[in-house]
């Protein structure tokens, strides 16, 4: 298997034993304003092929909003329902590719989706998903929860309660939460570590409340860190001070 990305040592314990990984659409577009950049999506699956040869569960669902988000289409006019549709199947393409970059590298990767196209993509059942945990794969969820009206965010952690992941992971382009958005305020400060009442009441758009709510009901940690840095997700992994952590009040 060839990979750049330097693996855990023997003596390095990982701080999670599985992860979920919420991957923003926006992520595999690099620098281009639109798609996928070849050169940043074999980046990324040789990062998470690092993660995985550290001896850690990985499954990933991934956005589409490269391609197309459903309120895009809300915004001219079009039903929501479908508008979501459509932005569920830019998630499978987006996936397909994923997992193209990471068999090129020797990695073995599952597609599995929540609408069926079977022709390209495993329908999702949870305890094959598991299975495939458990047999070392890295898994790709598709298609969010294959209902219209909810959001990735909430496919991501609504996955993460059903294989028992011990953390969601959320990658996007900024290295944490802020008070305000720091492109456009650079006076924003970073949080090390929130609670989730404290995320939800000030709005700073860690997730959509519904995703929020499910993971605070049921404990489940967020990481949220930017994956664009080489390595930061192999140290989200490991335990480390990356990004911002929502836990638990």
């Amino acid at each position: 298997m060839t990979s750049n990305t330097k693996e855990a040592s023997p003596e390095q314990a990982c701080f999670y034993k599985r992860v979920l990984l919420k991957l923003s659409g926006e992520v595999l577009m690099g620098d281009g304003g639109y798609g996928i950049e070849q050169d940043t999506i074999n980046r990324l699956a040789t990062e998470l092929i690092g993660v995985r040869q550290s001896g850690v569960d990985l499954a990933i669902v991934i956005g589409g909003g490269n391609i197309f988000r459903g309120n895009m289409g809300t915004a001219s006019g079009m039903d929501r329902a479908s508008a979501d549709y459509m932005g569920m199947m830019a998630t499978i393409m987006n996936a397909i590719a994923l997992q193209d970059a990471l068999e090129r590298q020797g990695a073995n990767a599952r597609v599995i989706s929540a609408l069926h196209v079977k022709e390209v993509a495993e329908p999702y059942i949870r305890r094959r998903a598991v299975r495939h945990l458990e047999k070392g794969r890295i898994l790709i969820f598709a298609a969010g929860t294959g209902n219209p009206y909810f959001t990735t965010d909430t496919a991501a952690s609504l996955r993460a309660m059903e294989i028992g992941a011990d953390v969601v992971l959320k990658g996007t382009k900024v290295d944490g939460v802020y008070t305000a958005d720091p492109v456009k305020d650079p006076s924003a400060i970073r949080y090390s570590t929130l609670t989730f009442t404290e995320a939800l009441t000030k709005q700073l758009g860690v997730m959509d409340a519904t995703a929020m709510s499910l993971c605070r009901d049921n404990q489940m940690p967020i990481v949220v860190f930017d994956v664009t840095k080489s390595g930061q997700m192999l140290r989200a992994v490991m335990g480390e001070s990356v990004g911002t952590v929502v836990r638990e009040d």
